[in-house]
């Protein structure tokens, strides 16, 4: 346990950032699930909806600084490709 005053600011600040980043990371997950999901059955219209709402959910994770902005292009990248080729086939 800290003593130092700053230490414990810190402590707090990093608790609070960490359950952000968390909930952040869980909403792409589940986001990609859920497009996913609606490419596989069949749902060219609900997937691309659910495909747009996953791309703005990472953007906004860039903006927050909880993903780097190349990591963040590649998996809407690779997202909107597996979605591609599961509605193509």
């Amino acid at each position: 346990m800290a003593n130092i005053e700053s230490q414990k600011k810190r402590n707090r600040q990093n608790e609070k950032r960490r359950q952000r980043n968390q909930a952040i990371r869980s909403e792409i997950r589940t986001r990609t699930k859920h497009a996913l999901s609606a490419a596989e059955a069949g749902d060219a219209s609900g997937a691309a909806e659910m495909l747009t709402i996953a791309q703005q959910r990472i953007d906004t994770a860039t903006t927050k600084g909880v993903l780097h902005r190349r990591t963040a292009a590649r998996r809407k990248s690779r997202l909107t490709r597996q979605v591609a080729d599961l509605l193509g086939s």
